[in-house]
């Protein structure tokens, strides 16, 4: 039977953890927003890596950093809190003190005065405000990580030509931006970060048009519009005397030419686009800063059901004892030499070698999983239960350490039979990270703690693809393929003029025509960059090529087919 009346539906998750601030942005965010935008619709280079992309980041983040400060010196629980909450509080003080005099009354007289003072507290008080309240009142050392690694992502695209390599640094940049904004620490909060950022841009909407329309009613409307006006006329003044310099010398008339895109119907509707979709992105973000969501108390941890200990020992035991064989036929025959490979599996080394690293990758991955779900759903009450987590998880761990090894000695030995590529690079040091991780897994599993292993495995994934930047990855290629060609005469020119222009510095060591053959093509796909999309990879490229420029461009020796 249904009751009556109606009972009301519980509140569902964006209001018990994310239910935003209160009233609208101030005008500090508003401000810091447009400026971002601007600069980011002005400097971002679409089509490449470029300078660019490093200048927005830092606009970005100085206009989020100053979006985050006002709250903290306000009382209020929130960015852009309405001009009469602060008095608010003060207005309720006086009423408590008037039924002071009161004493002899009766009580229920006295619990009468109470829930007026209490209406109003329930707007601050909600679950998030604890969190709201400067919204970076709790930094703590990961937030500034995540920000650092976010702004020196963007900056890869200043030294490194590789599209590929800034389209990954550009994809990690997104995750590291979320996290900085959400502070999520455990696997669940992480991937619902994830949903964050298109959530605040959303919401952010409305709570733009309250910040507007709380500015239009304070009477800062016409200081708005006269500093809006001052700026038209800044622009205007700018542009009527840097064309009469123009026109009177041709030295600052180059400058302007660099320094200006052409404008055209294309340029305005790009700078368009990039401010409206950069300025929602910040918008969302001051959004989230102003009331993160509450993702606290989201670490998975031990499962209640646990599984009785013969039931995941005997699994977990029979895997290490297959572990500890195959460790022990990689120690006799792969790290014993091409001969004992030839004999025993009738391959070529490299063919060995090729045809066992991808499913050494798929058995990291898969152990991975295994030691995951043992160490969530094995017991631990007793002291032999927690040994046999650290004795068999600790063995399965140590023994995946070493096909870590034995997978990246085979892609090693890969390469040096067929050449590096990028693929085989990237995915040596997908492997590489693993390696690591199963490391980190080990010091989990001694300590039987794993809150912290989701943040910091994230954060050596970032690390590792930003060593990887340092490390200039095509130029490393090129510089294996030419050692190789210098040892074997093996080469594939035709995978080499591929690369970007980061392998320029490499592929100028080539003799006569194979450089040649490797360089004609970069002299004509390294046109002049403008200031936004300044790139040292570039700049050195055309200085190498312009020091010696091709001179043969019809003769191009195939020395090795493409593998």
């Amino acid at each position: 039977m249904p009751t009556w009346p109606p009972q009301p539906p519980p509140p569902s998750w964006i209001a018990t953890r994310w239910p935003g601030p209160a009233g609208g942005p101030a005008q500090p965010v508003l401000v810091g927003v447009a400026a971002a935008a601007a600069v980011a619709a002005v400097s971002l280079p679409l089509t490449r890596p470029g300078l660019g992309w490093l200048v927005a980041g830092v606009a970005g983040t100085a206009a989020l950093v100053t979006a985050a400060r006002p709250s903290r010196p306000a009382g209020s629980s929130s960015h852009g809190v309405h001009p009469t909450a602060p008095p608010q509080p003060a207005t309720p003080q006086p009423q408590p003190a008037t039924p002071q005099p009161q004493p002899a009354t009766p009580q229920p007289h006295l619990t009468t005065p109470q829930p007026q003072p209490a209406s109003p507290q329930p707007q601050p008080a909600t679950a998030a405000p604890p969190r709201q309240a400067g919204g970076w009142r709790r930094i703590g050392w990961l937030r500034p990580f995540w920000a650092a690694t976010t702004v020196a992502l963007l900056g890869v695209g200043t030294i490194r030509a590789a599209g590929w390599l800034f389209v990954l640094c550009l994809l990690t940049s997104a995750v590291t931006a979320t996290l900085t904004l959400t502070d999520g620490r455990s696997v669940r909060a992480m991937l619902l970060s994830a949903l964050v950022p298109p959530t605040a841009v959303i919401r952010s909407m409305p709570w733009l048009a309250k910040g507007l329309a709380r500015t239009s009613r304070s009477g800062r409307g016409p200081a708005i519009g006269r500093t809006l006006v001052s700026v038209l006329v800044s622009i205007g003044l700018l542009v009527l005397f840097g064309l009469l310099f123009s026109s009177a010398d041709a030295a600052f008339a180059g400058l302007v030419d660099r320094l200006l895109p052409e404008l055209s119907g294309a340029t305005v509707f790009r700078w368009v686009f990039v401010f409206g979709a950069v300025g929602a992105a910040l918008l969302g973000a001051a959004y989230v800063l102003a009331a993160p969501p509450d993702l606290t108390g989201m670490a998975s941890g031990p499962s209640r059901r646990r599984l009785r200990r013969a039931e995941w020992v005997l699994p977990i035991g029979l895997l290490v004892v297959l572990f500890a064989g195959f460790v022990a036929v990689q120690v006799t025959t792969l790290f014993g030499g091409s001969d004992h490979v030839l004999r025993t599996a009738g391959l070529s080394y490299a063919e060995y070698a090729r045809r066992g690293f991808w499913q050494l990758l798929a058995v990291s991955l898969l152990t991975l999983l295994v030691i995951g779900a043992a160490a969530r759903w094995a017991p631990r009450e007793s002291r032999a239960d927690r040994a046999l987590i650290r004795i068999l998880l600790g063995g399965l761990t140590l023994l995946s350490l070493v096909v870590v090894a034995s997978a990246l000695f085979r892609m090693d030995v890969y390469a040096d039979a067929y050449g590096a590529t990028r693929l085989r690079l990237l995915v040596a040091v997908c492997e590489a990270w693993l390696g690591l991780l199963f490391l980190l897994v080990a010091v989990a599993g001694v300590r039987l703690a794993a809150r912290w292993l989701p943040g910091v495995a994230v954060g050596t994934a970032v690390l590792a693809l930003l060593a990887l930047a340092v490390a200039n990855p095509d130029r490393l290629i090129a510089e294996h393929n030419v050692d190789r060609y210098q040892r074997t005469g093996r080469i594939d020119v035709d995978y080499l003029t591929g690369l970007s222009a980061d392998a320029v510095p490499a592929l100028d060591r080539l003799p006569g025509e194979l450089r040649d053959c490797a360089l004609w093509q970069y002299e004509d796909d390294l046109p002049p960059d403008d200031w936004r999309e300044t790139n040292l990879a570039r700049i050195e490229a055309r200085r190498i090529i312009a020091e010696h420029p091709p001179a043969n461009r019809t003769f191009c020796p195939v020395t090795q087919p493409r593998w």
